[in-house]
C-alpha cells in the first residue's frame, strides 16, 4: 500500500469528519472532491474526471464507486477496502449504481451530505445524482465540510509543504540562471518544472504561468512560447509540489534596461506583500490581510492596476488548479489560524504603460504570524 501518512493519522481525520457529520445531522457524506478522498484515505488518481464517489458513513464505513481503471489505483494508494465498479457503456447510469450501493448501506430516508462544489461532479452528473436519489434520501450541500478541515495542516502535512517550498526555490534558481535576452521561454519553463521533478516532486494542480512582453501582463497559462527580446519582461508564477502539497511563488523580471516606473512598482509590491504578511496572524481575518494589500497599493496610486484578491490557502489540491479555500479578498470573515498555509501575491499590471510587476511567496501561519517558507530575496531583480 503506497500511502504518505500513517494509517493512524488518516483514521483520526476520518474520525473528526464523522464527528462533524453527526453534529450536522448527516447519516453519511458523498464525496466527489479528489482532495477530500486523498485527505481522508490517501486515494490518489485523476479518475475523478469521470463519475466517482467515496461514501463515508457517520460511523466510519467507507465505499468507493469508480471505474475499472481505478480499482487497483485505490488498492495501491489508499486504505479503502470496499471498492465497487460501475461499467462503461452507452447506457451506463453510475448515479443509479450509487443509489443501489446506498440502499445497501441503509441510507433510505436518511440525510446525506453531498460535495456539490467539486470538479469531479459535473452539472450533468449532478442532475443525474439528484434524479437518482430523489424520493430515496434527503440531500444537503456539504461541499465545505472536509475543505474546512483541511485548511489547518498537521505536522506531517507541514513537512510536505516545507519540502514543496524547497522545490519552488530550486525552480526559481533555474529561472534566474536562464532569464536574459535571447533566451527561450520553453527552456526556462522546462528547467523550472524539471527542478521540481528532480527533487521528487509532482505536477502542480495547474500549469506554471509564464509570459513575456505583452504576455507578462497575464496571470494565467496560455500556449505558445517566445524568445526574450533585448528589452523585455518575464512574469512567472509557479509552485513546488510534493505529495500534492503546494508552495507557490510569483515574480516579474525586467530584461535589459529597466523602464521608468517599473522599479517603483516593485518597491510598492514589496511593501504591500510585507503588510499583508504582517496581518496574517491569529486574531485577524483573511479579509484584514487583503485590506492591507489594497491600502498600500491604493495609497501609491495603483488602485486601477491591482487585483481584487491577493492570495489564497494552499494544500493538497488536484487539477485543474492549486488554489484552495479561503481566498484573500475584502470582507472575508474567515479567521487566520496557526497551521494555515497561505500564498500571498502582489500583482500590478499597468496596461497603459505595458508594464508588469508581481511578487509572491508562501507562508506558514504560526502563533505569532506568517513565517515565509522561501529563501528567495524580495530585492529588485533584473536580467
Amino acid at each position: 500500500m503506497h500511502i504518505h501518512f500513517s494509517e493512524a493519522e488518516l483514521a483520526e481525520r476520518r474520525s473528526r469528519c464523522c464527528e462533524v457529520m453527526q453534529k450536522q445531522g448527516l447519516y453519511g457524506l458523498l464525496m466527489f472532491r479528489q482532495e477530500s478522498m486523498f485527505y481522508l484515505t490517501g486515494y490518489d488518481t485523476f479518475g475523478y474526471v469521470f463519475f466517482q464517489c467515496l461514501y463515508l458513513s457517520a460511523d466510519g464505513k467507507m465505499t468507493l464507486l469508480t471505474r475499472a481503471p481505478d480499482l487497483r489505483q485505490a488498492q495501491h494508494t489508499s486504505v479503502i477496502d470496499d471498492v465497487r465498479i460501475w461499467v462503461d457503456g452507452p447506457d451506463a447510469e453510475p448515479a443509479e449504481d450509487l443509489r443501489k450501493l446506498l440502499e445497501e448501506q441503509g441510507c433510505s430516508g436518511k440525510r446525506l451530505g453531498v460535495e456539490y462544489d467539486a470538479y469531479g461532479l459535473t452539472a450533468r452528473n449532478g442532475k443525474r445524482l439528484d434524479a437518482a436519489l430523489t424520493g430515496f434520501c434527503h440531500l444537503s450541500d456539504a461541499s465545505m465540510l472536509v475543505s474546512e478541515m483541511r485548511v489547518v495542516k498537521s505536522p506531517a502535512e507541514i513537512a510536505y509543504v516545507r519540502r514543496a517550498a524547497e522545490l519552488a526555490d530550486d525552480a526559481w534558481d533555474q529561472a534566474l540562471a536562464l532569464t536574459g535576452p535571447g533566451r527561450d521561454e520553453a527552456e526556462i519553463l522546462a528547467a523550472m518544472q524539471g527542478a521540481v521533478f528532480k527533487g521528487g516532486g509532482d505536477y502542480p494542480g495547474n500549469e506554471f504561468i509564464i509570459g513575456s512582453g505583452p504576455g507578462a501582463l497575464c496571470c494565467r497559462y496560455f500556449t505558445g512560447r517566445r524568445v526574450l527580446d533585448d528589452e523585455d519582461q518575464l512574469t512567472l508564477e509557479w509552485a513546488g509540489t510534493y505529495r500534492h502539497y503546494h508552495a507557490a511563488m510569483m515574480r516579474t523580471i525586467p530584461v535589459g534596461s529597466v523602464p521608468e516606473g517599473q522599479r517603483e512598482m516593485h518597491d510598492v509590491a514589496r511593501d504591500a506583500l510585507l503588510a499583508v504578511e504582517e496581518d496574517l496572524r491569529p486574531g485577524k481575518t483573511i479579509g484584514d490581510a487583503f485590506d492591507a494589500h489594497s491600502r498600500v497599493l491604493d495609497a501609491a496610486g495603483f488602485a486601477a492596476h491591482r487585483m481584487n484578491a491577493c492570495g489564497y490557502s494552499l494544500g493538497t489540491t488536484f487539477s485543474p488548479n492549486w488554489m484552495d479555500w479561503p481566498m484573500l479578498y475584502h470582507g472575508n470573515p474567515v479567521e487566520t489560524r496557526p497551521g494555515m498555509v497561505i500564498f500571498v501575491h502582489m500583482v500590478i499590471f499597468d496596461s497603459e504603460k505595458g508594464l508588469a510587476m508581481t511578487l509572491g511567496r508562501t507562508s506558514l501561519i504560526g502563533e505569532k504570524g506568517a513565517d515565509p517558507l522561501s529563501r528567495m530575496s524580495l530585492d529588485f531583480i533584473s536580467a
